[in-house]
């Protein structure tokens, strides 16, 4: 507590926060920083629920780098202000004290198809509003990526049962291990009474590399393996292929659960690795260990058959990596993942009629959330592709006032 407050007196309190400026969802660092220095916490905690209702989870998991730490006016000549500490102590004390109420009691029903970052979110703005909230979740417990795709070291599962702790005072009916589309059908939803329904589904299915050997036994995906690492035997040296921050989760968490040796694999140098610095920091920490420059080929059960590549300049300027004809090898390991991305499951799709999606499979939506279909909105992932957990939770802040005001003037 002491670092922390030491760490709050370092802020300038910017007038024009670049801070502020450059975070997803708006966060008022300067005036939250000021309460927690008066220790106003319980203040400053209803002040980051009302703005973020994942304040807690983005204190830990947002590319801070890149927002409000790499912003930081401080940081211009010295280390910058770690606003993401004194956020996480405050919003950590107001999830475990606050009881959350009802503004009033409505008749109204929502379904929300899905507990990830957008569908928590909603669910917390509309339930609070005095909507009847059902959550649907096709996972034994609600989190979505946050829990079933970002490991335990990065983001405690304790922090989202809280959450679900808090959205069952509210009222929120959760129903897991319940898949839309089949079975119960947004046909049957609107039968049942439900006013609007809200998808947010996240993007389930790994991306392939359209190359020879995937099916092979000793070949998983990293989104698959992220969900129960501990049921896997990947013996004792991995290969991870692909350098984004869940390439690295993969990588991190095979060698807590044994692997002696794990190699990331990628086919540009580190200068383009897509994944954070905080991630590609603590990959290297861990002992994970890189191959760069290395372009899959195939996969074998000795290991990856790879080309080597390098970096040109094209005519107009660009660097791009290609490979250099010739100098092929193996990559022996014991088992490889694939973390190339994901892509949205057609469950709902494919037993809908009248919402479409574009051509890699995502829903079509406005700005609003409005999809195809009249009353059903969506947001998230299965929209933009996977997105960080702010950028999420900023964008179902809007759809959750555009589903009230829907519902508002359905009873006009």
């Amino acid at each position: 507590m002491k670092e922390l407050v030491i760490e709050a007196d370092r802020c300038y309190i910017c007038k024009n926060p670049k801070c502020k400026l450059n975070c997803p969802i708006g966060t008022p660092i300067p005036e939250i920083i000021t309460l927690f220095k008066e220790g106003q916490i319980a203040k400053a905690g209803e002040m980051l629920f009302k703005n973020n209702p994942l304040s807690l989870v983005c204190s830990i998991v947002c590319p801070h780098e890149d927002q409000c730490k790499g912003n930081c006016i401080r940081g211009i000549k010295g280390e910058p202000v770690s606003f993401c500490s004194i956020e996480r102590h405050i919003s950590k004390y107001y999830l475990e004290n606050v009881k959350l109420e009802k503004e009033k009691e409505l008749d109204d029903r929502i379904a929300i198809i899905g507990g990830g970052p957008a569908g928590i979110t909603i669910a917390f703005i509309l339930a609070q509003k005095g909507y009847k909230i059902t959550l649907f979740d096709s996972h034994d417990k609600i989190g979505g990526v946050m829990r079933y795709g970002i490991p335990e070291f990065r983001l405690p599962k304790s922090i989202l049962d809280h959450y679900e702790e808090r959205l069952i005072e509210l009222g929120v009916k959760i129903r897991p291990n319940t898949l839309i589309g089949p079975v119960l059908t947004l046909d049957k939803l609107f039968y049942d009474g439900y006013k609007a329904v809200f998808i947010g589904t996240g993007v389930w299915n790994p991306k392939t590399l359209n190359i020879k050997g995937e099916s092979l036994g000793n070949v998983h995906y990293a989104i698959d393996y992220l969900k129960s690492p501990e049921v896997y035997n990947l013996g004792e040296k991995v290969c991870v292929i692909g350098a984004g921050d869940v390439a690295m989760d993969s990588a991190r968490t095979a060698i807590r659960n044994g692997a002696k040796e794990v190699y990331i694999l990628y086919r540009k140098g580190i200068e383009n690795v897509p994944a954070t610095k905080a991630e590609l920091e603590g990959a290297v920490k861990d002992g994970v260990k890189f191959e760069f420059f290395k372009s899959p080929m195939e996969l074998t059960e000795e290991g990856v058959k790879y080309i080597a590549t390098k970096n040109e300049v094209s005519e107009d300027g660009t660097v791009i990596t290609v490979n250099i004809e010739g100098e092929e090898g193996l990559f022996e390991c014991d088992s490889i993942i694939i973390s190339v991305s994901q892509s949205p499951r057609n469950n709902i799709v494919s037993n809908t009629k009248g919402l479409e999606t574009n051509r890699w499979g995502l829903l079509l939506a406005d700005e609003f959330g409005h999809t195809t279909r009249d009353g059903v909105f969506a947001s998230g992932d299965v929209v933009t592709g996977a997105k960080t957990v702010v950028e999420a939770t900023a964008h179902a802040k809007i759809v959750a006032e555009e589903i009230e005001k829907y519902i508002n003037s359905k009873r006009e």
